[in-house]
């Protein structure tokens, strides 16, 4: 089949660790040329920083530009560097976020509630904005948005967070219906549980009792991989996918079917 993205440049949030960094280099693998953004260039699996991985062991280029999604002027800023970098903007997968407060909705700091949705709402919505702007310019482009199966069923002591994932899946329709005849595609993906450092210490799911019931719930019987989820963002950045527009694919081995 070739490099799927070979011509191709993506930009990628939280591009640094676990899912992001799985997709990153991924899209690297099938020729893209990749825009890392992220706050510390260090995957918080420790190892080698992605976009280095990616320069010397992978017939790929890729730089990292450091961003924090809450705030647009960077958002913008890793827009126009993959512009400047390497001459277009063609996939666009805002992926950054955080767990956030896991409590009782009464006793919620309402500091620690906005900076949730300023970084995993609000940061989806600047980096499809920017990507927009830019894709209009050309006329096509694929914005891929990494939401959460929180953000279908709901979970309890975790509001904040299933709001913002919630948020993501209408965002998407909305601008999948916006951005159409603009030749821009707009998708989400909404994972379910995945192996990575989020699931093993911000909210330990693996290796906990209750991860090990839940596993049990899981049609196929594990949780996913990183790999699993950059595979179908992989999908959705490539003309595999050309007419596939306001989707949300679910990658959680069955388990919102189930539930």
């Amino acid at each position: 089949m070739g490099e799927l993205l070979a011509d191709n440049t993506a930009v990628i949030t939280g591009g640094a660790s676990g899912i992001g960094r799985a997709i990153a280099l991924r899209f690297a693998e099938n020729g893209a040329k990749v825009v890392v953004a992220d706050l510390k260039e260090e995957p918080r699996e420790s190892g080698t920083p992605t976009h280095t991985q990616i320069n010397e062991q992978m017939d790929s280029t890729a730089v990292f530009e450091q961003c924090d999604v809450s705030d647009p002027g960077d958002v913008t800023t890793v827009v126009e560097r993959a512009q400047t970098e390497f001459g277009s903007l063609d996939v666009m997968v805002n992926n950054a976020g955080i767990v956030g407060p896991q409590q009782p909705v009464s006793e919620i700091d309402l500091e620690e509630y906005q900076q949730l949705i300023d970084i995993n709402l609000n940061g989806m919505f600047y980096g499809s904005q920017a990507a927009a702007t830019r894709m209009s310019d050309t006329g096509c482009g694929s914005i891929i948005n990494i939401s959460s199966i929180a953000g279908i069923l709901g979970y309890s002591e975790l509001s904040p967070y299933c709001a913002s994932k919630g948020g993501i899946r209408l965002l998407t329709y909305s601008l999948a219906a916006e951005l159409g005849s603009k030749g821009i595609r707009v998708n989400a993906i909404h994972p379910g549980v995945i192996e990575t450092t989020m699931t093993k210490e911000d909210v330990p799911i693996i290796g906990s009792e209750t991860g090990e019931q839940m596993e049990q719930l899981v049609p196929l019987r594990r949780f996913g991989t990183p790999d699993e989820v950059a595979k179908t963002a992989l999908y959705l950045a490539s003309d595999l996918s050309s007419y596939v527009t306001g989707e949300s694919i679910v990658v959680d081995g069955g388990l919102v079917n189930t539930a």
